[in-house]
């Protein structure tokens, strides 16, 4: 296994909503001989979709004071949600082409006893283990076989887009996440809405939240037509609206999908036989256990 540092960055949704994504995060990291380094007192990355089109000096000064903290240390940082990975990566980008931007930036921050460099990279998960730990050794920790599993792959928008500084993955055709989850024995199913969003971003949640459900309405149907046992996502945003999503939209329109919702880092956790309960699975709104089941 690899023996390399990464500076873990939470953001809001995993350790306030949905902390089995962390476990299974630190988990899977350790087994693959990643080491993870806390971000003491990071903040929100913040969110991009709000922050960053409302008020763009606030995103980068927040963004930066965030990725300052990784600088302390050196090490790239590594994200489990793609509207953290966006903001963070996205500042990042912007700031290391402006020597007038960086500037600015950090006249706020020098306010708060803190200076910014872009020396560190911003990394999502999924990029790290596709790249950095590699295929086969992923492949190696694996300890469950998975081949009765057929699940729905779901990228999300900021792991992909604006794809002219987003290069990790075909935009039109992304693959890695998918290779991922077959290194399991899991099958990952095509789908038409497979690059739609799912409804959740931009702050389409929060305030529109009827049209939020009727998008995620159209991705679920989409899915449930390839007949999955299992959504996967690599976004705890995404996660939360597919797994709260599922019950909001049957209490509000009385259509139930009941699809089991896995982050991909609690799939590759089951693989390498960690149980449900270490992986927080069992404390989700759309029920896990009829899927486990048939696994464990």
């Amino acid at each position: 296994m690899i023996d390399t540092d990464y500076n873990l960055y939470l953001g809001c949704i995993a350790p306030l909503r949905y902390p089995g994504i962390e476990v299974a995060t630190r988990e899977t990291c350790e087994r693959l001989g990643i080491k993870l380094h806390d971000m003491m007192c990071a903040t929100c990355c913040p969110a991009p979709g709000i922050f960053k089109s409302l008020d763009k000096a606030t995103w980068l000064v927040t963004a930066a004071r965030n990725l300052s903290i990784a600088n302390e240390n050196g090490f790239d940082v590594l994200t489990i949600c793609n509207g953290c990975f966006g903001s963070l990566y996205e500042a990042n980008q912007a700031i290391k082409g402006d020597e007038a931007l960086l500037k600015s930036v950090n006249g706020v921050l020098e306010k708060i006893g803190r200076s910014f460099t872009p020396k560190v990279g911003v990394r999502h998960y999924i990029e790290i283990l596709y790249n950095d730990v590699g295929l086969e050794k992923v492949k190696e920790s694996i300890q469950r076989d998975l081949s009765d599993l057929k699940v729905v792959a779901e990228y999300g928008c900021h792991f992909l887009r604006p794809s002219e500084i987003k290069k990790f993955d075909e935009a039109e055709r992304p693959k890695m996440l998918d290779e991922l989850i077959e290194l399991t024995g899991a099958k990952s199913l095509d789908y038409p809405e497979k690059l739609s969003c799912c409804g959740a971003g931009g702050g389409v949640r929060s305030r529109e939240p009827e049209t939020s459900l009727k998008m995620l309405i159209r991705k679920l149907d989409s899915m449930k037509k390839a007949e999955p046992d299992a959504i996967v996502d690599m976004c705890s945003f995404c996660h939360l609206q597919f797994d709260r999503g599922q019950k909001e939209i049957e209490e509000k329109f009385q259509k139930r999908y009941d699809i089991p919702v896995l982050h991909y880092s609690q799939l590759l956790g089951i693989a390498q036989g960690m149980s449900p309960e270490e992986l927080g699975m069992y404390a989700q709104e759309t029920p896990v256990e009829p899927l486990m089941e048939g696994i464990i």
